[in-house]
């Protein structure tokens, strides 16, 4: 796994590289990638996508999921999105596009690529970074929820940021986060067997545009 990231990023994470978690998941990611080359995703050279979409200085908003899709062609390296052409679009974004219909009265887009948000300053990541088809969670506890603490704690240094997170293994990562300096909106998954629990009418966006503005920041257009 060669670990291409953003400049800015880079910077700030360098020092993870050599830790002896990320070595280990290192070994790991490569071991699963040369066994089973064609079914974990996203591709090698879009893991750390969320980075090159999203550079440190822009972020305002932090949207966090679990892990990737684990169905073929559904992951690309940025939380909840898929590539434009991806028909039917995933269960999970359809939900997350129905909130926004019900939050902000903005229909459904024609496609379910995020990256117009990540181009606005939203960082949208995953607490594990990557996943084998067909089993969710398949990657948990090898290393990647340690490099997303990494990620989070190096947010520190910003005010006024906005964290969505979307599931427990998102929430888990409140710890990270100083809710006194910025803003945490989380709530279950918004997959069909979690949405019911407290996504539906969360109102993520328009509380998150609310604090931007709130703080002199410029409101995602969502």
């Amino acid at each position: 796994m060669e670990v291409d990231i953003e400049s800015s990023w880079k910077n700030r994470l360098e020092k993870e590289f050599s830790k002896p978690y990320f070595k280990q998941l290192v070994t790991f990611v490569d071991g699963e990638y040369e066994s089973c080359p064609d079914s974990i995703f996203p591709p090698k050279n879009q893991i750390f996508r969320a980075f090159e979409a999203c550079p440190f200085d822009d972020v305002k908003v932090v949207i966090l999921g679990q892990d990737p899709y684990p169905t073929r062609g559904h992951a690309h390296g940025l939380c909840f999105s898929v590539e434009q052409d991806i028909r039917p679009l995933p269960k999970s974004l359809i939900n997350v596009f129905k909130e926004l219909e019900s939050d902000l009265g903005i229909k459904s887009p024609e496609n379910g690529d995020l990256n117009h948000w990540a181009e606005q300053g939203v960082l949208l990541l995953n607490a594990i970074f990557t996943v084998r088809e067909g089993e969710p969670l398949s990657h948990k506890k090898q290393g990647w929820e340690i490099f997303t603490d990494a990620v989070i704690q190096s947010l520190s240094e910003k005010t006024g940021v906005v964290y969505i997170l979307w599931g427990n293994g998102a929430i888990e990562k409140a710890k990270c986060v100083d809710s006194s300096k910025n803003l945490i909106l989380s709530s279950s998954h918004p997959s069909p067997l979690g949405a019911y629990r407290s996504f539906w009418d969360s109102k993520p966006f328009s509380r998150a545009n609310a604090y931007l503005e709130l703080n002199g920041d410029v409101r995602v257009d969502w």
